[in-house]
């Protein structure tokens, strides 16, 4: 295995740089357009194969130092509670955004294993076929915070603004169990075998 990526993360000596790229698969890449042709989105993140496949394509074609597992980072937010959709003209879009205590209570802490068990075969799939390492990965927990309160993409974040300047306390309240998720989601892709985050 190409273990110069890994090195490279503990601050050992390598003989080059390492390359990766942070969307490495994507809509430049033939073949993942025609993989993206076959199903929508959120199916491509869910299907342990598919989601393998075009991690590895961009491996094949330009000979990268790491993987990078394909997902999208509102699945964990998904997972939450949340109704989640992909809209080819406004990108995602989550029902019901959370601007109230009440929708802060709904949102569940989730099981990775058992509400995101996609995520985990993908994972055991890559490090099957993969001559290099595989990097797993999450949201941070401000940026999937400003998706959920907004219902979506924003270019001025107004309600994530508003809800952290008058309502602090439930913004942390928030941020908490967001938190929470993503450190169990991240340990159970470690778990599984990917040996970055």
């Amino acid at each position: 295995m190409n273990d110069t990526f890994l090195k490279a993360c503990r601050g050992e000596e390598v003989p080059y740089t390492p390359v990766w790229i942070m969307r490495q698969a994507g809509r430049y890449l033939p073949e993942y357009q025609a993989v993206r042709a076959e199903v929508d989105f959120l199916t491509l993140c869910k299907t342990p194969e598919l989601a393998a496949k075009v991690t590895m394509q961009p491996v094949q074609r330009f000979g990268v130092d790491a993987a990078i597992l394909f997902s999208d980072i509102l699945i964990a937010v998904e997972a939450m509670g949340m109704h989640l959709e992909f809209s080819d003209k406004r990108g995602p879009v989550l029902g019901d955004p959370v601007r109230t205590k009440s929708a802060v209570d709904r949102l569940v802490i989730p099981d990775t294993e058992d509400s995101m068990p996609f995520v985990i075969e993908a994972i055991k799939i890559l490090r099957s076929q993969l001559k290099v390492p595989l990097i797993g990965f999450s949201g941070a927990p401000f940026t999937l915070a400003t998706y959920m309160i907004e219902g979506g993409n924003s270019k001025n974040f107004l309600n994530t603004k508003r809800m952290m300047f008058q309502n602090p306390g439930l913004f942390s309240l928030l941020m908490e169990k967001i938190t929470t998720t993503v450190i169990s989601y991240l340990t159970s892709q470690i778990r599984a075998g990917a040996q970055a985050v």
